[in-house]
């Protein structure tokens, strides 16, 4: 499996009715370091899992994907993959790899329901007008991070990228965050490519016409940026504000 980062798509994933491409969108990264010595803790999340922090590229992250029970053991440990999101939604049962799917667009930031909403048509998003608000940091609507974490920038996650060993699935489970090839979840309600890729959505919109949300995309031979429909469902790894 190959990544082209000039043009910013998946190759293999052209089948797939398309990948959203584009340039990184134009907001700002924040440090998610702690500015002096670091020491793990413990966090609560509000799925009911109890998190614990890691320090890497001088930024403090969860130690696993939401969703996940614990720290995996591989970069292909079924069990520690975690959820599957859909760009600028909330824990509301969406997220998880089994939920029920349905073709119905929500109007509002809250669904009222958590089932996968599939999308076929541009834009491509769960939500119907899109609402570029979304996932803005820690105060931003539909944050799913625990109390004082958020959704990374995609500069910050390229930040991690750069400090692998090497830019593969193997540098990115060598790293403290130990990412994960969990697959995503393709806007007609399909988990696909796991063991394969991993996907990790950041808070960053591209400037396609879609107005896409950037992930970091991890495989076998490389990693790199991507933009992707808001209707996928991509892993999650929450930042330190």
């Amino acid at each position: 499996m190959k990544i082209r980062f000039g043009t910013i798509y998946l190759v293999l994933l052209l089948a797939l009715a398309g990948c959203g491409g584009g340039g990184g969108g134009g907001e700002g990264s924040s440090g998610g370091g702690d500015g002096g010595a670091f020491s793990p803790t413990d966090v609560y999340g509000g799925d009911g899992n109890l998190y614990t922090t890691v320090s890497s590229a001088g930024q403090v992250w969860l130690d696993r994907n939401l969703g996940s029970p614990w720290v995996a053991l591989s970069s292909t440990d079924e069990t520690a993959y975690g959820d599957l999101y859909q760009w600028g939604r909330g824990t509301d049962g969406h997220e998880k790899r089994n939920s029920a799917t349905t073709t119905i667009n929500s109007s509002t930031d809250d669904p009222g329901h958590g089932d996968f909403i599939t999308e076929g048509v541009p834009p491509y998003d769960w939500r119907d007008p899109q609402n570029n608000a979304l996932w803005q940091g820690v105060p931003g609507d539909n944050n799913p991070c625990p109390t004082g974490f958020r959704l990374p920038t995609y500069s910050e996650l390229d930040t991690e990228r750069l400090s692998w060993a090497s830019n593969d699935s193997l540098g990115a489970f060598g790293s403290p965050l130990k990412l994960v090839l969990g697959g995503f979840r393709n806007n007609n309600g399909d988990v696909i490519w796991a063991e394969e890729l991993g996907s990790y959505w950041s808070s960053t919109k591209t400037t396609d016409p879609f107005d896409d949300g950037m992930v970091l995309l991890v495989d076998l031979d490389d990693a790199g940026a991507s933009g992707q429909f808001r209707a996928r469902g991509h892993s999650v790894r929450c930042i330190k504000n």
